[in-house]
């Protein structure tokens, strides 16, 4: 076991900020592919049992219709994603992409209890979901990832302006989950 420890205690799994660079940049790619979509048909008829039945988005078919709503939300996810990617060098960028990322996330997790036919009555419903569900839920795991890059950014940018984070107070500090 120590000799597991001691290779993975060099491996470049523990360089300093390698997961918040991995999540990051697995955040641009995602919102990359997802914002590409959006331009396209096949995506408009697939996103729509989502869009009219989200409590926080489903304005956006009567304010711009089918195809203008996917394309509203493609830019956005690509805004996000350059946001995101420009924060790798300017985290107050990193933390507007952050901020839309969690804006994002929290509108798509809020489908999940009002997506048409989510819950698979064969195996008694709630909590057998159908695909449709599943799809949304991995933004579950997006949004705790934007939490997390918007959490780390902060931090950043405190340091390097001296604004005193939650972080930095002892009160805090000292709390163990």
């Amino acid at each position: 076991m120590n000799a597991i420890i001691r290779i993975l205690a060099s491996s470049p799994l523990l360089w300093k900020d390698i997961e918040c660079r991995l999540l990051r940049g697995a955040m641009v790619l995602i919102f990359l592919i997802f914002g590409y979509a959006k331009w396209f048909k096949y995506d408009v008829d697939l996103l729509a049992p989502f869009i009219t039945h989200g409590p926080l988005i489903f304005w956006l078919y009567p304010v711009f219709g089918p195809q203008g709503a996917t394309w509203f939300l493609g830019a956005s996810e690509w805004t996000f994603a350059a946001l995101l990617l420009i924060g790798f060098w300017d985290k107050r960028a990193g933390v507007l992409g952050a901020i839309g990322s969690i804006v994002t996330f929290v509108a798509t997790v809020t489908i999940i209890p009002f997506v048409p036919d989510g819950w698979a009555q064969q195996a008694g419903g709630f909590p057998a979901m159908t695909v449709n569900v599943a799809f949304v839920m991995k933004d579950w795991v997006l949004l705790v990832v934007s939490i997390y890059l918007l959490k780390q950014d902060v931090i950043r940018l405190s340091l390097t302006t001296g604004v005193k984070s939650i972080s930095d107070k002892s009160e805090f500090a000292s709390r163990r989950l």
